[in-house]
């Protein structure tokens, strides 16, 4: 009897330790590869797949022709962004230049990938638009099959805000619609992951397509549990501001069955301290520092 029983503990340390092993890091590119590449540009989707991401983090908008564009701001950002005609957008004037409003025709002729970034210098730079969220999809998926490359996730974030509701971007079910039109075409619900920080997007997504992963995105200091009551569901992923994130939340999320992604890390030294925490992954503006981690 002792003996069956320590062959059955030793069969489930053997077990636990292989399903152990088996567990993925998730490595997210932020808006591809933005440390290093021009962000939520295909070039820069591109260049997280060849640097080993697990998943294409993005940022989503709507165009005036209800097109779901990639970009970081519902706007042209004054900091990436150059004119149609080659001249610099300024701080004052770049909400005026307001994606929502624009057709994608129109989009397309601003250069996104020239101007030097000054929280970002060594991007490389070229002429670069942003993609569709279609367009940028297909070339992954091409890509990744002509290098027979493992199949990445797509983490879309939706930038919608309540005060931006019909100026900077539609309500959250047209919005969450718009982008699910998108991923049902291309059969990628499986690998899909729709993040925001607006609840509402969220919470749209849960109640009409349950089975789509969820990432609740977090900036401010607030108590987990009420985050969770205030959504109303569990999301997949709990991904707060890598600043709030300690070993306590770490086991919170875990034991609620919740991942935990925090962002953004960019150095090798952060990643091995969440590695320590058993985060599930990181958010990371340089995807190459994972390559750094055995040095």
């Amino acid at each position: 009897m002792y003996k069956n029983l320590l062959i059955f503990s030793v069969l489930l340390l053997f077990c636990f330790n292989v399903s152990a092993q088996k567990k993925k890091f998730d490595v997210q590119g932020k808006a591809g590869a933005r440390g290093i590449m021009p962000e939520n540009t295909v070039e820069g989707m591109l260049k997280a797949i060849d640097l080993g991401v697990t998943t294409l983090e993005m940022d989503a908008v709507i165009s005036k022709d209800k097109q779901v564009v990639l970009s970081q701001e519902p706007y042209f950002n004054n900091e990436i962004s150059l004119l149609p005609n080659g001249k610099p957008i300024t701080l004052k004037d770049q909400k005026n230049y307001n994606i929502y409003k624009m057709d994608y025709e129109a989009i397309k002729k601003f250069d996104v990938g020239s101007k030097v970034h000054n929280r970002f210098p060594g991007q490389m730079k070229f002429k670069a638009y942003k993609p569709l969220l279609s367009e940028t999809i297909d070339a992954v998926e091409a890509y990744v099959k002509e290098h027979k490359l493992a199949k990445p996730v797509y983490s879309i974030e939706t930038k919608t805000i309540k005060n931006g509701d019909n100026e900077f971007h539609p309500e959250p079910a047209e919005f969450v619609e718009l982008i699910m039109d998108v991923i049902n075409s291309k059969k990628l619900a499986k690998r899909v992951i729709i993040e925001s920080f607006d609840m509402r997007t969220l919470q749209y997504l849960h109640e009409k397509y349950p089975k789509i992963q969820t990432s609740l995105l977090i900036d401010e200091k607030e108590p987990f549990e009420d985050y969770i009551e205030k959504l109303g569901f569990k999301p997949t992923i709990y991904s707060p501001y890598s600043v709030l994130v300690g070993k306590g939340l770490v086991d919170r999320c875990h034991e609620m069955g919740i991942k935990i992604i925090p962002w953004t890390v960019n150095t090798v030294k952060e990643v091995k301290y969440f590695m320590s925490l058993g985060v599930d992954g990181i958010i990371t503006d340089f995807p190459n520092i994972m390559g750094q981690l055995k040095k």
